[in-house]
């Protein structure tokens, strides 16, 4: 049953992504998903349902990230769907930054629990030059 604490309920389930993502367990994080969940990376197409998101963030920790630190700004509930702004921080190797930035998910409840829906997130480094 979802509680109706939505910004603690959100926290807890970033903390279970974060958590997944450092175990390297691309699984249990394409699990934090709903059944029709969508990965909007930068620069690449729009990435549909577990088994993609699954090979989406499997292929993400074989290029060497390591950590996905998640911060919530705001969370806004609206029924059976939420919206929340955040930033993140992607370390890889020994801890080192590989990209800072924002995003933005729509959550939506899947049997009583908190499940990404639309997942979409931009850098705020700078480009680099050519």
């Amino acid at each position: 049953m979802v509680s109706t604490d939505l910004r603690a309920d959100i926290i807890a389930a970033n903390k279970q992504f974060m958590e997944a993502f450092g175990r390297r367990d691309a699984a249990g994080l394409a699990s934090l998903y709903t059944m029709k969940g969508q990965l909007l990376p930068p620069n690449g197409e729009v990435v549909a349902g577990r088994d993609a998101i699954r090979t989406f963030w499997q292929s993400a920790m074989d290029l060497g990230l390591t950590e996905a630190r998640l911060e919530p700004v705001e969370v806004e509930a609206y029924g059976e769907t939420a919206v929340e702004v955040g930033k993140y921080t992607l370390r890889a190797g020994r801890g080192q930054v590989a990209d800072t930035g924002k995003y933005v998910v729509i959550w939506k409840t899947e049997s009583g629990t908190w499940k990404l829906h639309r997942d979409i997130w931009n850098t705020s480094q700078a480009a680099s030059a050519k």
